[in-house]
């Protein structure tokens, strides 16, 4: 059986809820797939933190309405940041974010702190100082443009707890290797789905998550989709792409390999073009797995 020679393929890592393009870099490559997806993988959506409630303050000094109103500003603000907040009363079970104000050398500080479903504090962080008499009036604004100053530092304060959170349980993700169902790979012609997933489920255990075939247990599962496109000129786009998902089934990354070969170059044993395409895709998927799972942050604090 001859081998048909490897194409040129290069490729590019699409971060989740990112308007990156879908083009790689330009120029000739010494194999097909080569590159780094991995590099940019880090660009991966961080998993989303706890639900958080926002409860209309009691003691920030504002009226009743004014406080609905900041509540509401807060949440807004938070998901901008993707964090999925709510302003609405707690339930059991709720994370809360506690909003209070105090007095402070002529002006107003805004305090938040976050509490946990028990009803411990977890940690705390201050809005920008607000003149008192602005406070005082609440204008819609106002209170707006204190909610929007505050979130960024808001989402960073929960970002930390839960990793902490999940640096001391021993069962986290970032304690354990990951499970990873990598399924059977769609859409190649010839031997390339039988060859795409062989090598990708081999090249990823390399790397140290846990390869699984079925989903019984998997954190999270990779999927291939090869699609070719015909073009002009005896050429074909090949598109391969790799959906990394969490175990509820949202995505949270796809890594993305393509560019043009020759027609029907592919259309029976991939060989070596298996080899490389799975090896570069893997590392792309490992650092997105690192990435959801903080294991990433986890090692650059050591």
């Amino acid at each position: 059986m001859t081998r048909t020679r490897a194409p040129k393929l290069a490729h590019a890592v699409v971060p989740l809820l990112a308007a990156a393009p879908l083009l790689a870099s330009c120029g000739d490559l010494p194999r097909p797939f080569q590159g780094a997806p991995g590099a940019t993988a880090m660009r991966l959506a961080q998993p989303p933190p706890p639900r958080l409630i926002v409860p209309p303050p009691g003691d920030a000094l504002l009226p009743d309405a004014a406080s609905r109103e900041l509540a509401a500003d807060i949440a807004a603000g938070l998901q901008e940041q993707e964090v999925p907040a709510i302003a609405e009363p707690p339930r059991k079970g709720d994370w809360q974010l506690l909003v209070t104000a105090r007095e402070r050398a002529g002006a107003i500080v805004p305090l938040y702190t976050l509490q946990s479903p028990k009803g411990e504090a977890q940690g705390k962080t201050e809005g920008r100082p607000v003149p008192l008499a602005a406070w005082a009036a609440a204008a819609p604004a106002t209170l707006k443009r204190a909610a929007t100053t505050a979130a960024p530092d808001i989402a960073a304060l929960l970002t930390r707890v839960e990793a902490a959170r999940q640096e001391a349980d021993p069962n986290s993700l970032i304690n354990r290797p990951a499970r990873v169902l990598v399924a059977e790979v769609e859409g190649a012609p010839g031997d390339g789905n039988a060859a795409l997933t062989k090598q990708m489920r081999e090249k990823l255990a390399k790397l140290g998550p846990i390869v699984q075939d079925t989903r019984m247990g998997a954190d999270f599962s990779v999927a291939g989709h090869v699609r070719m496109v015909p073009e002009s000129g005896g050429l074909e786009r090949v598109e391969i792409q790799w959906v990394l998902k969490n175990a509820a089934g949202d995505e949270r990354g796809r890594i993305v390999q393509l560019n043009e070969v020759p027609a029907g170059s592919l259309n029976g044993y991939w060989g070596d073009v298996a080899v490389v395409v799975a090896q570069e895709a893997a590392g792309g998927v490992k650092d997105a797995l690192m990435t959801q799972t903080r294991r990433r942050t986890a090692q650059q604090r050591q």
